[in-house]
């Protein structure tokens, strides 16, 4: 029990990704949160590739399930989610891999496709002394009539969100944030 929560509270204290928004303005933003992941690139790589389904927030897909979500890590491949019933969504299409180090998609994840707005979004991953940097910068274009740098944000939080998932994910086994004890 002792180490369990020891091994909480190391994980409670391991930084979260850093985020921001690089610029905005009102026909797009660009968004860079990365952070460092306790392992090394190929398990980096393999936790977020073909593990989406299981770090994901269920929160961010319109099933309201995210283990139908998959990447398939191909050019021409797809991030997407499966509906059922031979339905299911493109999110992002994949447009560049070089296993282990980089992962580009195309496209408007989530609510921005629906919005018409494109972007690219690129996964980046580098050894580092304590295990693997992770990157995602994701820099989107369009039009919007309220103007993109308003929901630049909200998408670099929704961005941060699923990196320190990733980051829990890839350690621990698990994305969600460990219990507090009182």
């Amino acid at each position: 029990m002792r180490i369990t929560i020891l091994a909480a509270f190391l994980v409670a204290l391991a930084p979260a990704a850093t985020g921001e928004v690089r610029d905005s303005a009102a026909n797009g933003f660009t968004t860079v949160n990365e952070v460092v992941i306790g392992s090394e690139r190929a398990a980096a790589w393999k936790a977020a590739v073909h593990g989406v389904g299981r770090w994901w927030s269920s929160d961010h897909t319109l099933s309201g399930d995210a283990a139908r979500m998959s990447i398939d890590p191909s050019v021409q491949g797809c991030f997407c989610e499966t509906l059922g019933e031979q339905a299911g969504v493109v999110h992002l299409t994949v447009t560049m891999v070089n296993p282990t180090v980089l992962l580009r998609m195309t496209g408007g994840l989530g609510p921005l496709g629906l919005m018409g707005l494109d972007g690219n979004m690129t996964w980046e991953f580098e050894d580092v002394e304590d295990g693997t940097r992770v990157r995602f910068t994701y820099a989107v274009g369009g039009y919007s009539p309220t103007g993109l740098d308003t929901i630049a944000p909200a998408v670099d939080g929704v961005i941060g969100e699923a990196l320190n998932r990733l980051k829990r994910y890839a350690e621990t086994g698990s994305p969600e944030e460990p219990a507090t004890v009182d």
